[in-house]
């Protein structure tokens, strides 16, 4: 198989609007289209296929870094049309490739259905804004609109930290400098450690993954500046649990303090395939950090949080299960995909059969119902 075809590939996930394209031996090329998975009506791949699409994409480095530690990650610009994030990786000892397609033009705050409070909270001059959510749930999108924001309409320095940089901005009203982990940067924390001298405004951490990370970013946010940040997290009363169990119990209460006076907002979404029409749309948990809710998180009662959000719509707060239910009733999503996605299933399951709806699979046995972490 030729670059030719690796070529045509891409060009079939940019023209479907696919979001990835797997490539592994003893299948064909398939496409993630809206939620599901198609395979393409061409050959299986077979291991020669698999090593020369690997070498027709993956740069000397990444193609080092498979060698050596088994997988590689790297974006590349597929011309003017799109970008890829791709990961190549070995196994039961073949290559197989996912490329995810990175759209290269940024949306707006309606397109993507982002509560209206955010545009109030990133105009803020510092304190900590998180956008969580498990892998693929749109969180760097979400990112990319609330940055072109403050790039098109705020004089801005914003430093980046991605891995690897996804959507790329151009300076607009504010200077944007993009770094990239493994090839600008050794690490998150490392650049991070380094922005506090580069003179920011805003600083973006694509992932806080650790101790050191999460130190720094809050300590960003405490010495003022504007600081994004995602977690894999499900919910605003998880995201705050996360950071705070990271730390050593000596510290906890320590950072307790200081995420309860740093942070403004924590923005938790899902992606749920649409039925109404073709395509995705997000769901939202929505906390915005008021005085009662800072009491809350330094005096450790997050289990709270939740009433507290619901008490909270008039700062345009919402719970995800609230919103999911929301865009049922509007005949956006299915019964299934809404209870799949939420955090508490079964009182939504609940609610289906209370408005004389049922649930289209008997999934929701007892032992069955799904936990979120």
């Amino acid at each position: 198989m030729s670059t030719v075809q690796i070529d045509r590939l891409l060009d079939t996930v940019v023209k479907t609007g696919a979001s990835d394209l797997h490539l592994t031996v003893g299948r064909p090329p398939t496409l993630r289209l809206h939620g599901g998975l198609r395979n393409l009506q061409t050959k299986v791949l077979d291991a020669d296929d698999m090593v020369a699409l690997m070498k027709s994409i993956t740069p000397e480095r990444g193609q080092q870094e498979l060698q050596e530690a088994g997988s590689a990650d790297f974006g590349f610009a597929y011309g003017e049309a799109a970008r890829f994030r791709v990961s190549v990786f070995r196994q039961r000892g073949n290559i197989a490739i996912v490329c995810r397609q990175i759209p290269n033009k940024l949306l707006t705050f309606d397109q993507i259905g982002l509560p209206p409070m955010v545009q109030t909270l990133i105009r803020r001059p510092r304190g900590m804004f998180l956008v969580t959510g498990p892998t693929g749930s749109g969180k760097t999108t979400s990112l990319a609109t609330m940055i072109d924001f403050i790039n098109t309409n705020m004089d801005h320095h914003i430093i980046t930290m991605e891995d690897p940089i996804e959507y790329y901005h151009s300076h607009k009203k504010s200077i944007v400098n993009q770094r990239e982990v493994g090839t600008d940067t050794s690490s998150f924390e490392e650049a991070l450690r380094r922005a506090l001298r580069q003179d920011p405004d805003v600083i973006l951490v694509g992932e806080m993954r650790d101790l050191e990370t999460i130190e720094a970013a809050v300590r960003a946010a405490e010495t003022g500046h504007l600081v994004f940040g995602t977690l894999h997290t499900t919910g605003a009363a998880k995201t705050i649990d996360r950071l705070v169990d990271a730390f050593p119990v000596t510290q906890q209460n320590q950072i307790r303090v200081q995420i309860s006076t740093t942070l403004i907002s924590i923005l938790s979404q899902v992606l749920l395939t649409r039925v109404d029409t073709k395509g995705m749309v997000a769901g939202y948990e929505f906390l915005v950090v008021t005085p009662a809710i800072s009491n809350l998180i330094r005096d450790n009662k997050s289990f709270r949080i939740d009433s507290a959000i619901q008490t909270g719509k008039r700062f345009g707060m919402q719970l995800l299960d609230d919103h999911l239910w929301s865009l049922y009733s509007r005949g956006m999503i299915a019964a299934e995909e809404m209870i799949d996605k939420s955090k508490n299933p079964q009182a939504l399951a609940d609610k289906v059969h209370q408005a004389g709806h049922s649930v289209g699979r008997a999934e929701l046995d007892e032992e069955d119902v799904k936990t979120n972490d």
